[in-house]
Order: C-alpha cells, then structure tokens, then sequence
C-alpha cells in the first residue's frame, strides 16, 4: 500500500512536469506568434517606406543605370530608418531591390525577412519569419504643368518662390516625366512648352527660366490656368506614350482679380483681347486692357484703352479670349466658360467692378472643373495670410478658390465633386513654409503615380 502511493504520487509529478512543459511550450508558440506579427508588420511598414523612396529616387540620374543605383541606395536608407536594430530582439534583412523599367513606368520591387530570438518560454528556435514581406511600388510616368503666379504682390517673396520652385522640379525625372512650365500675371508666359511626343523635360532650361522670373503685375488666374490645361492637352491622345497621370500644379498668393477677353464695344474699332483687372479691395473702376501673352503690357491698339473701359464696352457672354475674331462665335466648342451666368457667381454683362472680378473667379474654378472632367489632377499651393482674409466683391476667402480648384474634401460644398480626382491644397503661411508645402504636393503627386 505504501510503494502503490509513492508510485502514484511519482506518476502525478511526471504528468505534471509533461504538462507544465507542454504549457510553457505553448505559452512559447503563442509569444513567439505576437512577436512574428508585431515584426512583420513592421518590416510592411519599412519596405512601405523603401519603396516610396526609391520610387521618388528614381527622378535623379542621367540614365538607367545611375537612377537604378540612386533608387537602391534610397531604399536601403528607408528601410533600416523604419526598421530600427534589434526590434523586438529581431534581426532584419533587406533583400536585393529590383528595378525593373518599361515605357510608361518603373516597378520598384522590395522584399524583406526578419530573424527572431529563441522564445522566452519552451526554448524553441524561431527561423526567419516566413514568407517575408515583398512590396512592389510601380512609379508612373508623369505628364504635368507647374503654374506660378508671378503678380507685384509676390516681389517681397521672390527669392523663396524661385528657389521652391526649383527644389520641387528636382524631385521628378527629367528623363522620363513630361514637364511644362508656365507662369502669369497679367497675361500667361509658356516658359517650357510640354513635349508633345518624346518624354521628358530639360531640367537646366526650366531651372534658368524660373530663376530669372521677375515680379509684377495683377492675378489673372484665369490666364494661367487656360494656357497650363491648353499644354497638358497638346500631348495629343493618340501619342501611346501619354501618360495615364496628368497634373497641373498652381501657385498664387491671392484671389483672382482678372481676365483676358475680347471686349464687346460700344463705339470703338478694338481688335485687340486683352486682360480686364480689379483689385481686392471690393470696389473701384476695372481697367485694361493689358496683353495676354506678357506678364504685364499694355496692348498696343490704342482704341482698346479708352479713358472710361466701363462705358466703352461690355463684357461677353463666353470666355473668349483665345478665340480667334474670324471664328464662329456661335460654335458650341468655343463656349466652354460663361461670363454671364447665374452661377456659382451672379455676372452680368456690364463692366463693373462686381461682375469682372466675379467672373475672374468663376473662370478658374470652371477650366479646373473642365480639367478634372478630362482626368487631370490639380493640386494647388497658396502663400500668405492674405487668402485667409475676404477679398473682392463679395468678401471670398482667396483659399476657397484654391480648394475648389484642388477639389480638396475641405473645399466649399458648391464645388467639391468626390466623382472627380481629389487633389491636395497646401498652405504656406510664410516664404518658410513654401519649400515644405512643394514637397508635401511632390509627395501626393508621387503616391497617386504608385
């Protein structure tokens, strides 16, 4: 009786050591898994971030072979900046980044594993974490206008406008993204014309262009944002290498407040269009008329600027003022943008004050519109207080236009259309705040080529 309980009481010790061991082990496998999630998810997070970069590096080399090398060496710096040594008592390892090219992208392909440390409990051995993690970035072909307001109200900014302007450019590739660049005041200036057929952009030349911009005039955003959806359209549809991404990237530090037109005169032998302007100061006579194609120039037909323009003419029902005068005015296709309308602004056709600077900012927010109906993205930068202040006849934020024009999810409920491409509006409240807000737009541009 005595050696059965001891035998008994033995039998219970070893089943009791069996499952405490059996539990730890358990306990072990159940660790090890949290700790396997936890680390792979990071290195989702970390070859996330290396293929973003790379991606974005790919823009800088004169070829293949130097975009190829710029693109690892960035990924491999993401990748262990996300990933820190010793996460969670792990080890990582960076496979070989590939680049592949093609006509109208790049695919960046980027895999990863993780070695873990022996469980803390059952002393089991963990291997690298299977399958790993692999994430492909495929970093489109870009075909985009960069437009930047040039106006007076700009002078004190100059040096931080140009010098944005150019960091921005560096961060697309000059080799294979489509670039134009354009720039207005009162009139619109095609700097770099896009390449209508070959890629790329000429890097130097554009750089030169904007270090050499100088500073006057009124904001005739209308200008500028006819001749930049007029560029991004002369890469003809049928040329196989348009790209599937089309933006138009705007800057202005203010509200609109002009517009270019063949005016309707009452009693003059005007030929000529030219840019009718207000201020923003709510009130005054609209005067004029200026070239269209100059940043800030009287037109040369002196029956165009009469001494009243109010009681000399009237404003025309379309926008019309890259309508040559032999066309059909008429012709639907022509009549893309009223002047006279009932909406989003009340215009009539008399030249006040109210109506042209009205029609100033209906024009913009209507060739925007027309731009996202043909799949183009706008993406917008405004700089100063002065857009957070109403301005003009009817006291309108300058930002609200900027945002229509954007279609941001902020924007004013008259004109956000979440059926249309969603861009980004970015504010930089001052000259310091420009080059991050160029490079939170470059980044947006860049996510949406993935």
């Amino acid at each position: 009786m005595h050696t059965y309980r001891h035998k008994q009481r033995g039998g219970i010790t070893v089943m009791v050591v069996i499952s405490l061991t059996t539990l730890l082990a358990i306990v072990g496998l159940v660790f090890s898994a949290g700790m396997s999630f936890m680390i792979k998810a990071k290195l989702n997070a970390a070859t996330d971030a290396a293929g973003l970069a790379a991606a974005r590096a790919i823009s800088n080399g004169a070829n293949q072979t130097e975009q190829a090398a710029n693109a690892r060496a960035a990924a491999q710096r993401f990748f262990y900046a996300n990933f820190p040594a010793n996460y969670l008592m792990s080890s990582a390892t960076l496979n070989d980044v590939g680049i592949s090219f093609s006509a109208s992208e790049v695919t960046v392909t980027v895999s990863a594993s993780a070695t873990m440390p022996l469980a803390l409990f059952g002393n089991f051995q963990t291997g690298p974490l299977a399958p790993g993690v692999l994430t492909e970035t495929k970093r489109k072909d870009l075909d985009m206008i960069l437009v930047l307001d040039t106006s007076g109200s700009l002078q004190p900014s100059a040096a931080n406008v140009r010098s944005s302007a150019v960091t921005f450019l560096n961060q697309f590739n000059a080799e294979r993204d489509r670039v134009g660049l354009v720039h207005f005041a009162f009139g619109s200036i095609v700097d770099d014309a896009i390449r209508p057929i070959a890629r790329g952009f000429d890097r130097t030349t554009m750089t030169n262009h904007i270090k050499a911009f100088s500073f006057s005039g009124s904001t005739a955003s209308a200008e500028g944002m006819w001749t930049a959806r007029q560029q991004i359209n002369s890469v003809p549809t049928a040329n196989l290498n348009r790209s599937n991404l089309r933006v138009i990237v705007f800057f202005s530090d203010g509200a609109p407040n002009s517009f270019g037109s063949y005016m309707e005169w009452n009693s003059s032998s005007c030929k000529t269009p030219g840019t009718v302007y207000t201020d923003d100061d709510g009130s005054g006579t609209p005067a004029g008329l200026y070239k269209l194609g100059q940043q800030y120039d009287d037109v040369d037909d002196s029956a165009c600027t009469p001494n009243n323009l109010p009681a000399a003419a009237v404003l025309p029902t379309w926008y019309n003022a890259h309508v040559p005068l032999w066309a059909n005015r008429n012709d639907a296709a022509l009549r893309e943008y009223p002047i006279v309308t009932n909406s989003p602004r009340v215009v009539t056709n008399a030249i006040t004050y109210a109506n042209v600077n009205r029609a100033a900012r209906n024009l913009v927010e209507a060739m925007a519109s027309k731009s996202r109906d043909e799949g183009i993205y706008i993406f917008t930068l405004g700089l100063g207080s002065a857009l957070k202040v109403g301005t003009g006849a009817d006291g309108e934020k300058g930002e609200d236009t900027l945002k229509c024009m954007a279609n941001t999810t902020d924007a004013p409920a008259r004109c956000f259309n979440a059926a249309k491409p969603v861009g980004v509006y970015c504010y930089a409240a001052t000259q310091n705040d420009l080059t991050p807000c160029f490079s939170k737009l470059a980044s947006a541009i860049l996510r949406i080529s993935k």
